[in-house]
C-alpha cells in the first residue's frame, strides 16, 4: 500500500483580526490577513485496505475521538466513499492553544494528502468546503495562499505579501477559542476595512529604524485574552521592555513580532533567550518557548490540488 511521508503543515499568523459583526447563529463574522509562516507541524499517511483510520502518536488531552486528523480523514471518507482507510502520523511542533492554527493546519493537510493518495479527485473548492465543517481557519490552509479573509474566515482573496520573517513567541498558556469568542467584553462592531486599504500598509508590521513598530489594525481579541490571561500579557509586557514590541494571533496565546529577514528574527531571538537566561525565574514563568521562522510565499501543498 501507499505512504507518504514528512507531509507539512505550517502555522500561520493573523496580521490583524477585526470582529466586525455576528451572525444570527452566534458565528462572528471577521476580517483578518492569514500568513503562512515556517513553522510546521508534519504528518505521514499510511493506506490501509481494510478502511479502517487510527493513529500511531498521541496528544495530551486530546482523544481519538476529538482528534481533528483523525476527524478530517473520516470525513473526507464519508464523504468520498472510498473503501480505504489511513493510519496517520504526527510530528508535533506548533504550540497547542497558541492562535496559530496548527490543528486547523493538520486537517487540511490530512485532507489535501489522503485526496491524493486515495485518488478520491475532489478538487480545491470541494476540499474547501469538507474543511469548513471541521473548523474557520481549516479552509486557508487548502486555499494555499496568504489571504485577506473575511465571513467567519472561510472568504478568501489572495494576497502577495512582501519578505518578512517573524519572532514567534509562546506564553505559558493555552488559550480556548471558545471561551475568548464567547466573552461579554469582546468587541463585536469594528468598523470593516477593504483589501485596497492593507496592501498600502502591508509592511506596517514590519520592524523599522530604530526599533519603532507600526501595525496595519488590531487584533480585537486581545484585549480579552490579556484580561483573562494575565501571563500573555506579562509576557508581552516583559519582551516591550527588551525593545520588542508584539502583537497576538488568532485567539492567542502566541505573540509575534516582524522583521524584514530571518537573520534579524534569529538575533531578536537569540537576545530574548539570553535575556531569559539572565533574568531567571521571571522569565521562564512567562515564556515557554521562542521561534524565529520566515514567512511563506504559499503552503507547501498548494499545487497538490486541482483548482
Amino acid at each position: 500500500m501507499k505512504t507518504l511521508y514528512d507531509i507539512p503543515a505550517p502555522a500561520k499568523i493573523n496580521l490583524f483580526l477585526h470582529v466586525v459583526g455576528r451572525r444570527d447563529d452566534g458565528y462572528h463574522l471577521l476580517q483578518t490577513v492569514f500568513r503562512f509562516i515556517d513553522l510546521q507541524d508534519t504528518l505521514q499517511a499510511d493506506v490501509r485496505a481494510d478502511g479502517e483510520i487510527s493513529r500511531s502518536y498521541d496528544l495530551p488531552g486530546v482523544s481519538p475521538e476529538q482528534d481533528i486528523v483523525l476527524r478530517a480523514a473520516r470525513l473526507l471518507q464519508a464523504e468520498t466513499g472510498t473503501s480505504l482507510g489511513a493510519h496517520l502520523g504526527l510530528d508535533k511542533r506548533i504550540p497547542m492553544g497558541g492562535g496559530l492554527g496548527g490543528g486547523s493546519s493538520d486537517a487540511a493537510s490530512v485532507l489535501v494528502a489522503l485526496n491524493r493518495l486515495w485518488d478520491t479527485g475532489l478538487d480545491r473548492s470541494q476540499l474547501m468546503q469538507l474543511g469548513l465543517r471541521l473548523g474557520a481557519d481549516v479552509p486557508v490552509f487548502i486555499f494555499g495562499q496568504n489571504a485577506f479573509a473575511e465571513g467567519v474566515g472561510e472568504e478568501l482573496q489572495p494576497l502577495v505579501l512582501p519578505k518578512a520573517a517573524y519572532v514567534i513567541v509562546q506564553p505559558c498558556a493555552s488559550v480556548a477559542t471558545v471561551d475568548i469568542f464567547s466573552a461579554k467584553e469582546l468587541t463585536r462592531d469594528t468598523k470593516p476595512v477593504r483589501i485596497t486599504d492593507f496592501p498600502a500598509a502591508e509592511t506596517d508590521f514590519l520592524l523599522q529604524p530604530p526599533q519603532e513598530v507600526r501595525q496595519f489594525g488590531h487584533n480585537d481579541l486581545q484585549p480579552v485574552v490579556y484580561s483573562r490571561y494575565p501571563v500573555v500579557s506579562q509576557a508581552a509586557k516583559w519582551l516591550s521592555g527588551l525593545g520588542v514590541e508584539v502583537r497576538m494571533s488568532g485567539s492567542g496565546a502566541c505573540l509575534f513580532a516582524g522583521y524584514h529577514d530571518l537573520q534579524n528574527a534569529v538575533l531578536a531571538k537569540q537576545e530574548i533567550v539570553a535575556t531569559m537566561r539572565t533574568a531567571g525565574s521571571e522569565a521562564i514563568r512567562l515564556i515557554n518557548s521562542v521561534h524565529a521562522c520566515a514567512g511563506l510565499v504559499e503552503h507547501p501543498l498548494r499545487h497538490w490540488v486541482t483548482r
